[in-house]
């Protein structure tokens, strides 16, 4: 039987302290590879994509779901390994706030300015930033593809003004300049299985790809059910989040034959605004 991993108290430490968490081979290579087959043959994928360009044109290729179906990337978002892992570091139940793929393709895919992810969810009526985001590299994310970087404690300088930034919403770019120069830059380089889970005061961003290999993430967010926004927006209010186990994710592959007509982007084409504004 395999043996997953989980989080432990000593991540919810570095999580704390830190504002980020990497748990390598998170996946293993035959769950990403059913990602990666899914990505390459779903048209509900295909159907759902935006590209996003930047300001130096290039562009990333995003589909976004707010609601989860029972294919492979539902039960990776629910399964122990990702919200379970949501729920230790939070400290409480979490549910799903939504799910989005990014697509870098080779030798120009677009880069991502400097933001915080409750930059903008804070005006979708979260009160709290108790909200993080899990990403799970499906292909390797280095240097040269465009792989994520984050500002190590930046989630202790609590919510930066947002404006636009070079086309997209991005933080303050004074502030961010003078925490550059006081704060660790950490390249969130991944291995494909590899899950960086961070918080949404988090301070990050990515460079473009100049590579000849393409940079793809699922990225699975999470707020507090405490937490539940005060108003209606684009994103879910609190729904009860059903977690399973994790052999679930493999099981999925059972039914990715099927999943032509199965829907679970169905909401992704609503999702427009929000997937401009940052990845």
């Amino acid at each position: 039987m395999t043996t997953h991993i989980h989080l432990d108290d000593a991540d919810v430490t570095a999580f704390d302290r830190d504002g980020y968490l990497i748990k390598r081979g998170l996946f293993s290579g035959d769950e990403i590879a059913l990602c990666n087959r899914v990505i390459a043959t779903d048209p509900a994928i295909k159907g759902s994509r935006l590209k996003l360009a930047d300001a130096a044109g290039g562009s990333t290729e995003l589909a976004l779901w707010n609601h989860l179906g029972e294919d492979v990337f539902g039960m990776i978002a629910r399964c122990g390994r990702v919200a379970g892992g949501a729920e230790k570091l939070l400290g409480g139940e979490v549910y799903h706030y939504h799910s989005k793929l990014t697509m870098k393709r080779p030798g120009g895919g677009g880069r991502w300015e400097w933001h915080q992810d409750y930059g903008y969810w804070y005006q979708n009526g979260c009160l709290y930033p108790d909200m993080l985001s899990v990403a799970v590299a499906l292909e390797p994310a280095t240097r040269e593809n465009g792989c994520m970087q984050l500002l190590a404690g930046s989630h202790k300088l609590g919510r930066l003004e947002h404006g636009r930034v070079a086309g997209q919403t991005g933080a303050d770019p004074e502030r961010v300049e003078q925490a550059l120069a006081r704060l660790e830059l950490v390249h969130c380089e991944m291995a494909a299985g590899d899950a960086l889970f961070f918080h949404s005061n988090t301070l990050h961003c990515s460079a473009a790809n100049l590579s000849d290999k393409s940079r793809n993430l699922l990225i699975c967010c999470y707020n507090k059910a405490s937490n539940d926004p005060y108003k209606e927006h684009h994103h879910p209010r609190y729904t009860g989040l059903d977690i399973v186990a994790d052999e679930a994710v493999l099981a999925a592959g059972e039914r990715v034959a099927d999943a032509a007509g199965r829907g679970f982007l169905e909401e992704g084409k609503d999702e427009t605004t929000e997937a401009r504004r940052a990845g």
